[in-house]
């Protein structure tokens, strides 16, 4: 048979084996084999917790201890049923109540009280507490843990099967300690059933042997109260080595070797409290009355284990020599305290619960997110730096970009932000959506069915902060898209079209110019994602100029049919145009600089251009529709930065962009700023 295959099977006929021992009487030979199983068993299991490194490489250890006391049990009910029955029970138990107690009733109850009072008061109930504690503080650690090795996957230090592995691990960590609570209960029940089995065989033995086999009292007392003594014995015996292992396992710390490495290498790095201890047990020879020759060879031999160790301890007077890292103050300590995150979301210590698996989707709506934004913008968005912050207000979540805060919100804990009217019947504090700036109000969550009930839009708090978040990553994608995500989009678009980009970079344009151009696009919401499109563009132009605005509007001409179709509603476009004579007055005002050209306007009209324009904006999106400017190719971009400088938001297309694009123009209004007077 395959060997995999056999061990696959050995478990779970010795279960039934167990099973059929409690109901089948065994023979004297057969029990003797099996109790000698059973003690070499615990012994093993004692020294494999032991050597293992960590406890969850013994992770088995609960399952093992629930077959370990079921088979123990069903030893002691053979040993029973063979004792009341035969008044003999094999030569182990024999040897046990006879040699090892030296065949006296008083010793063997004594030694097993003995062994039953160390197990049940000192190792179990030791045991069993500090598996509580353990238990607790992993399940308590486990949110912290789990955000940590997404903040490392986020910051690029791990990939997906690293975090996978660690997730798994402190899965496996919180599993492990919570089984070891429960199975801690197995070895206290285990003593305290062997205390009741004991004390059925002394009275039915006594019983059996008066009644039944004509004995005398005292031969009575004597014969069964030995054999079950002995049994007694011989089940406590690896139910102590039992317990033993399962106080080891569940006390070991976090370390990187086996138990008696560690005690050897911890105990030897104090080399002076080895010699004050060894001669603290010398000088107690000195002390009248005590013998001197067991505190000599002690003491002598503790002395002699301090001076065979390395001198590891730094004295006060020496230098001392450290390996852990380099100090706070040293150039790449200071380097990665300065390191900036390109993105990071800061929580206040009470929304903590949002990033824990259990209870939240926050890390998993992130990585959504970026991937939404890759097909949305064309840019790989940085990794989010997800992290607590003990100096933030309770419920408060910060969103900065390099450092920079760019965005601050709130998401109480238990609540639900519900957006509409008729909400002041329901509990809960007033609350603004942070992207619209609508207003609403945070409920508990219990009551969000009765907030539906009232027509009002209910978002969870996870919602409102990815919202939040994909607008800042939107309004701020150009600072977001650095010199190496440039190099990363162009390599990739060189695999595909290795002609293009030889083409342009680096003969004519390079990696910092290309990434200007790109930069300036994702300002004006066009998304880069048609690279080979805007490079083919780029080559044509900067064969003529590499002025910045000339090769922007370059790349948005070739990209003009889907920039247009992105502001059509329907295959229709509205579009705000300008007045003839203002369009030509503004044309004659163009004066180029370094930066790109601007309008040679005074302030007063530069306001009334952009107030009207403004107005005109807010009457159409009123109208529910959100309306762009047109203008010629020149005017676009001086007129998109005016717009921008005076807080207008409203996108700049050229005629160059929008002829052929759309099926129909919609117009929303002429702008006469040459006519009318400051605003």
């Amino acid at each position: 048979m395959n060997p995999r295959r056999l061990s696959q099977l050995v478990v779970p006929v010795g279960v039934i084996m167990i099973i059929v021992m409690m109901v089948v009487p065994l023979p004297t030979l057969l029990l003797d084999l099996l109790i000698a199983l059973n003690i070499t068993g615990a012994l093993l299991i004692l020294l494999v917790s032991m050597f293992v490194q960590r406890p969850l490489d013994f992770s088995i250890l609960p399952a093992l201890l629930l077959v370990a006391t079921l088979f123990r049990l069903a030893l002691n009910i053979s040993a029973t049923r063979l004792v009341l029955l035969d008044g003999f029970a094999g030569n182990v138990i024999e040897a046990f109540g006879h040699f090892v107690v030296g065949g006296s009733l008083v010793v063997g109850m004594v030694i097993f009280l003995i062994l039953i009072i160390v197990q049940i008061v000192v190792v179990t109930k030791g045991s069993e507490r500090v598996a509580e504690v353990g238990a607790r503080f992993t399940l308590d650690a486990m949110p912290g843990k789990q955000m940590a090795i997404d903040a490392d996957l986020n910051a690029g230090l791990i990939d997906e099967a690293e975090a996978r592995r660690r997730r798994a691990e402190v899965a496996a960590e919180a599993d492990f300690y919570g089984a070891m609570d429960g199975a801690s209960k197995f070895v206290k029940g285990d003593a305290i059933a062997a205390i009741i089995i004991t004390l059925v065989n002394l009275i039915g033995g006594f019983i059996i042997g008066m009644m039944q086999r004509g004995m005398s009292a005292g031969e009575a007392i004597q014969t069964y109260s030995l054999l079950s003594v002995g049994d007694g014995l011989v089940s406590q015996i690896p139910a102590l080595l039992l317990s033993v292992a399962t106080g080891l396992i569940v006390t070991r710390s976090a370390t990187d070797g086996d138990m008696g490495s560690n005690v050897s290498q911890q105990l030897g790095q104090h080399k002076r409290a080895l010699q004050i201890g060894g001669g603290a047990a010398v000088a107690l020879c000195v002390i009248p009355g005590l013998p001197k020759l067991p505190f000599l060879l002690v003491g002598g031999a503790v002395l002699l284990i301090a001076q065979r160790l390395p001198n590891r301890e730094a004295t006060a007077d020496e230098p001392t020599e450290t390996v852990a890292g380099p100090a706070p103050d040293s150039t790449e300590s200071l380097i990665g305290e300065m390191r900036v995150d390109p993105l990071e979301l800061a929580l206040s210590p009470d929304l903590v619960d949002l990033v824990d698996p259990t209870t939240g989707d926050l890390l998993d709506r992130v990585r959504a997110l970026r991937r939404k934004m890759a097909l949305e913008l064309g840019m790989v968005m940085p990794p989010v730096r997800t992290h607590d912050d003990l100096d933030l207000p309770l419920s408060t979540y910060v969103i900065r970009i390099s450092g920079v805060e760019v965005g601050r919100g709130q998401a109480p804990p238990g609540t639900v932000l519900a957006i509409g009217e008729g909400l002041q019947a329901l509990p809960g504090r007033a609350g603004t959506e942070p992207v619209f700036g609508l207003t609403g109000k945070w409920v508990p969550t219990e009551l969000q069915y009765q907030a539906e009930l009232t027509g009002a839009t209910v978002v969870d708090r996870a919602s409102v902060i990815i919202t939040h978040l994909a607008e800042v990553v939107r309004s701020n994608a150009s600072r977001l898209l650095g010199r190496e995500d440039v190099r990363a989009l162009t390599e990739m678009t060189k695999r595909t079209h290795p002609v293009v980009v030889e083409e342009l970079t680096p003969a004519l344009l390079s990696l910092g110019q290309i990434q200007k151009v790109l930069q300036s696009l994702l300002d004006e919401g066009v998304p880069i994602r048609d690279l080979v499109r805007i490079f083919e563009a780029l080559s044509l132009r900067a064969k003529v100029s590499t002025d910045a605005d000339g090769l922007v509007e370059a790349a948005r001409t070739a990209l003009g049919p889907a920039i247009a179709a992105q502001r059509a509603i329907g295959g229709a476009l509205p579009v705000i145009t300008l007045d003839p004579q203002l369009e030509q007055s503004l044309l004659e005002a163009l004066r180029p600089a370094e930066t790109g050209a601007f309008l040679a306007i005074d302030g007063a009209r530069a306001e009334t251009i952009v107030s009207q324009i403004g107005r005109l904006a807010e009457a159409a999106e009123q109208a529910g529709t959100t309306p762009v400017v047109a203008c010629s190719p020149q005017l676009r971009a001086p007129l998109s930065r005016l717009l921008h400088a005076g807080a207008r938001r409203v996108p700049v297309l050229s005629y160059s962009e929008i002829s052929g694009s759309v099926s129909h123009i919609e117009t929303m209004g002429v702008v006469n700023g040459a006519y009318a007077g400051a605003a």
